[in-house]
């Protein structure tokens, strides 16, 4: 016979472990310097207009 599961653990466990990976998530998300949310608008800014200038007009 199988040991008996308390819900109440399992739960708080399953709702730790969402938490930690939303907190992960923001930290990714939030957790940058102003300068490097910048540089990273620019990048990607550059990025597009580099792939618009050569899209290919038929």
């Amino acid at each position: 016979m199988t040991e008996p599961v308390n819900l109440n653990k399992a739960r708080k466990a399953r709702d730790k472990a969402e938490a930690k990976s939303r907190a992960e998530r923001n930290r990714a998300a939030f957790g940058r310097t102003k300068a490097e949310k910048t540089v990273t608008k620019l990048d990607t800014e550059r990025a597009r207009r580099d792939l618009d200038g050569k899209k290919r007009e038929d």
